[in-house]
């Protein structure tokens, strides 16, 4: 029997944190070797592990990831609303060691990015998009990682270089137009997570959903990305990767 992949878990007491705690163990085959918050020094952390975890929040990545060059280990990250300059260095860094950048580590979400993105090669312009994503109350970036990286799957499936994507409409828009993606966000409660992307044609629509009732769905996906990604090459990786959903495209 192989030895348990080590993780160090930066985030440990948050949400997903917490899930990912109850998710690891031998039997995962996945233990915590360590646990570190944001501003703890991440190198030493990451030196016993054999990768590291994050899902603290994205003003710790830069460090992260100079940790991880630093000691060579790969990076798995789970935050997500990055600035240009926090997305340049995961790039810099992927250079040197392998990184797992998903906005949702849910297989059934990575599912859907599959699904959305052959739904919108198959219907024409025709179809209008847009898309509803409705989390917790708590939730402080607005629209979610998952929902900004499905406008992106669809732009790049119609061929839209000048797409433009509308958060919400208010007031007299006027029609409609081409190549436009309506973003709606909701906050409300505590909704673990759901996204819905609409196709509305003439005289026919279409909807694909995916709906989160526990956390445990994204610990597990960050988990088997964590064992995934320990023996690649340097490289940014995504989840469609993980699980083997860029070969079938």
């Amino acid at each position: 029997m192989e030895s348990p992949v080590r993780i160090a878990l930066i985030g440990a007491k948050g949400r997903m944190g917490q899930a990912i705690v109850d998710a690891a163990g031998p039997e995962s085959g996945v233990i915590i070797s360590a646990s570190c918050e944001r501003g703890d020094a991440i190198a030493p952390a990451a030196r016993d592990a054999d990768v590291v975890v994050d899902f603290s929040h994205r003003d710790a990545t830069e460090t992260i990831c100079d940790a991880c060059v630093a000691e060579k280990k790969p990076f798995v990250i789970g935050t997500t609303g990055h600035s240009p300059d926090q997305c340049a260095t995961m790039r810099r860094a992927a250079t040197v060691v392998p990184i797992v950048l998903a906005p949702n580590f849910s297989v059934g979400v990575n599912a859907l990015f599959f699904l959305v993105r052959k739904t919108a090669e198959l219907l024409e312009d025709g179809f209008d998009v847009e898309i509803i994503e409705t989390h917790h109350r708590l939730k402080r970036d607005a629209p979610s990682g998952t929902a900004k990286r499905l406008s992106e799957i669809v732009a790049a499936a119609r061929g839209w270089t000048g797409g433009d994507v509308v958060h919400g409409r208010e007031g007299m828009v006027g029609a409609r137009p081409a190549q436009q993606i309506g973003m709606h966000s909701v906050r409300a409660g505590d909704v673990i997570g759901e996204h819905t992307v609409v196709f509305a044609g003439a005289g026919e629509r279409l909807e694909v959903t995916h709906k989160a009732s526990s956390r445990e769905t994204f610990a597990v996906g960050a988990l088997r990305a964590a064992r995934w990604i320990v023996h690649r090459e340097p490289g940014l990786y995504t989840m469609e990767d993980v699980l083997g959903l860029d070969r079938r495209r």
